[in-house]
């Protein structure tokens, strides 16, 4: 099969990787219908995470069942499926509080590399949800959304505790912030203020729901932030960046008692402890437990009710995939859909 395979810094190719198949009972191989670049995978694209040796890439996908292990019962070949970037068992004691994420039995995917023709998952039965039919093809990008960047952004604005009569800031424009926008007015949040300086970034944040835009940064985006909450901060926010100024701009939004929801991957973050202290914010957050949301965001989707595909702007082929990185990287794309 074809897959994206990352060889060092800058150095996407589509190479040829070999067919995968079942080796656990529990595993189940899917005919992927289309995978993405994910913001995450920009980390060692542009070096800042170490690159060790040639890997595949990918942790996002949807595709058809074409073949399940003897002890996998709630998924069958031919159904349309969406899979969350961890697979977990969705049995253990964590999965049961709800943190999937974190399940005794987690398998990260990128290890395995969604961004291809064909793709193992394991813990079949925990990690897949099916939809009620194959479903058409305008709700691909949508479905594939919910599989990590969809399933993220509602996480953040879970753990920020959005809803009805809050006020909840965003800080960050990727497709995480953007649909961390879609999340919280359809948690009824009252009030969104997207952070953002990019003009297309700015109008699709309008169209999920975003009524403030703030596109100042740091200590100035603080200071509009609470211009606009009557001096008190936001009830809410979200974090969806990852970066020290990122991190410390979201708990400086907070109103005393308010909540963050952080869920940027970190790269040299440190928290000032009396910054922590002061700030009487509740924080919560780290990789999504995007299985917990798939059955209902999948509805939410299937129903038409929510459009979260839209953040994907570009859309190619899998042997273009170097240019999706590029594009991403340059801040030409939001978010590269592939099909394979």
């Amino acid at each position: 099969m074809r897959g994206v395979v990352m060889h060092a810094p800058g150095d996407i190719r589509v190479e040829d990787r070999p067919d995968p198949r079942i080796e656990q009972p529990t595993d189940a191989i899917i005919r992927v219908s289309a995978t993405c670049v994910c913001g995450s995978d920009l980390w060692p694209y542009r070096g800042v995470q170490k690159v060790e040796g040639p890997m595949p890439m990918g942790h996002e996908y949807v595709g058809i069942v074409e073949e399940v292990g003897s002890e996998v019962t709630t998924v069958k070949p031919g159904q349309f499926v969406v899979g969350s970037f961890w697979a977990s068992d969705n049995t253990c004691e964590i999965c049961r509080a709800g943190y999937q994420s974190a399940c005794v039995h987690r398998v990260p995917m990128g290890m395995l590399g969604s961004q291809a023709q064909y793709l193992r998952v394991p813990l079949a039965d925990g990690t897949l949800v099916a939809t009620p039919e194959v479903p058409p093809a305008d709700l691909i990008p949508s479905y594939l959304a919910a599989s990590d960047v969809l399933g993220t952004g509602w996480f953040a604005a879970v753990a920020a505790q959005a809803g009805p009569g809050r006020t909840v800031a965003v800080v960050g424009d990727g497709a995480v912030g953007l649909l961390a926008v879609l999340s919280a007015r359809q948690l009824g949040a009252e009030r969104v203020i997207a952070v953002s300086r990019h003009e297309s970034r700015q109008k699709l944040a309008r169209e999920f729901g975003a009524t403030d835009i703030v596109t100042e940064r740091g200590d100035e985006g603080v200071a509009r932030i609470k211009d606009l909450t009557g001096g008190l901060g936001a009830h809410s926010v979200v974090e969806a960046v990852g970066t020290q100024e990122s991190m410390m701009q979201a708990i400086h939004s907070t109103r005393a008692g308010g909540h963050v929801g952080f869920v940027g991957v970190t790269h040299d973050v440190a928290v000032p402890g009396m910054d922590l202290f002061w700030s009487l914010a509740h924080l919560h957050g780290g990789p999504a437990p995007v299985r917990r949301f798939l059955p209902e965001l999948m509805r939410l989707i299937g129903d038409r009710t929510i459009d979260p595909g839209r953040v994907f702007d570009l859309d190619l082929p899998l042997d273009q995939a170097a240019e999706g990185y590029t594009a991403m990287d340059e801040r030409r794309a939001i978010k590269t859909l592939l099909r394979p």
